[in-house]
């Protein structure tokens, strides 16, 4: 794919950032935010160089990026930081990207990961915290992460210090790596100085709500404890309407596999397949231990399904009352909620209007404004520095 001009239909903005060199892992969430700000900042004439990492695209990761005009891919499959013995990979994965960035001399490197935000690139670096080890096991296990963690944490701390900027898409993510990686000496200072908030964002039009059907939906990782899956296996045997979970049951590692008993497993569904889905369920159930911010639940709420959620800091910062919100560890007040709202179809719609009401302004001109913003002040830092 070879970068072009902006469709007709873009904003005649003409950016002081003209080209982001980016990264993405092709194994999780990132993967959809990066393609929703991608899809922004090549509306407003940027080119972005996307350095994927982790795994080879799929075919339906390869239809998204080729609909994108200005997006080249440069893939790869390195491993990431959060792998088994990932060490050797980072350190090949970060070589391969320096060489990028002196072959395509982008404005801004933009690393949605961490450990590379120590290496020496010439451009401002922003790192982007999306979740982290440390941060995932003291949710999931209830204790601070083992000794065989003390390197991941010391390289990310590493990126993130030397890092231009720091972002975060809730104040509960941002807090939370202050606190792991981040030495605070005073009261009132932030580890991270240059630190900011950027909220994630959908696109509403993929989203549209449809006539609503008797059955709960649920996505994610089937291997990952953080989703709390789990429980909505144990509370489906004693409901009158299905539960039916999208997500990869396979470890990206191939090192576990999950499996479901009383929930109707949909296997990973494409993006617009999963969109129809949404579309059609009464109500979308994440009861989380660890979301630092939940992109299928913002997908799930502009398709107007009711929400039900972890009672976490980082889903209530984002969702406020306009979900309903159940202790991860409480499989009797999940299955209270998912009954009462199935059968209290007034109060269930009432729900989903508010939810959706609050999705809609977690817009992808609102995030793509910000990072423009953002990707402006360091390149105006930068040029008076050197």
């Amino acid at each position: 794919m070879k970068p072009s001009t902006a469709s007709p239909e873009a904003p005649r903005l003409v950016p002081p950032v003209r080209r982001v060199l980016m990264t993405a892992d092709t194994v999780g969430g990132v993967w959809s935010y990066a393609l929703e700000l991608c899809r922004a900042l090549c509306l407003r004439g940027v080119c972005v160089e996307l350095a994927t990492m982790g795994a080879p695209l799929s075919p339906a990761q390869w239809l998204e990026a080729r609909a994108l005009p200005g997006l080249t891919v440069h893939e790869s499959t390195w491993k990431l930081e959060w792998m088994d013995a990932p060490w050797e990979d980072v350190r090949a994965a970060g070589e391969w990207l320096l060489a990028l960035e002196a072959r395509l001399s982008p404005d801004v490197v933009h690393l949605n990961g961490y450990c590379h935000g120590a290496w020496p690139f010439r451009a401002p670096v922003l790192v982007v915290a999306h979740s982290c080890v440390l941060s995932w096991w003291e949710a999931v296990k209830g204790e601070a992460a083992p000794a065989h963690c003390r390197r991941y944490r010391e390289e990310v701390a590493k990126g993130l210090h030397a890092a231009s900027v720091v972002v975060a898409p809730t104040q509960a993510m941002l807090d939370a790596i202050e606190r792991h990686y981040g030495t605070v000496h005073t009261r009132d200072a932030r580890a991270f100085p240059a630190a900011r908030v950027i909220p994630n964002a959908r696109c509403a039009t993929r989203f549209p709500p449809s006539r609503k059907e008797r059955f709960v939906l649920a996505a994610g990782r089937l291997w990952d404890e953080a989703k709390n899956l789990a429980a909505l296996e144990a509370v489906a045997p004693g409901l009158p309407f299905p539960i039916h979970v999208a997500g990869d049951a396979l470890h990206p590692e191939g090192n576990a596999v999950a499996t479901t008993r009383s929930t109707r497993p949909l296997g990973h569904l494409a993006p617009p397949v999963l969109a129809r889905w949404m579309a059609r369920a009464s109500v979308y159930a994440l009861p989380a231990r660890y979301e630092p911010f939940g992109l299928s639940a913002l997908e799930a709420a502009l398709a107007g399904c009711a929400l039900v959620l972890g009672d976490i800091p980082s889903l209530r910062e984002v969702w406020g009352d306009a979900a309903h919100f159940v202790p991860p560890n409480d499989s009797r007040e999940l299955a209270r909620a998912l009954r009462f709202l199935m059968n209290h179809p007034r109060e269930r719609t009432a729900l989903a209007a508010r939810g959706r009401e609050r999705a809609l302004t977690f817009t992808p001109d609102r995030m793509v404004e910000a990072y423009l913003d953002l990707y402006a002040s360091l390149a105006r830092r930068e040029r008076r520095v050197s």
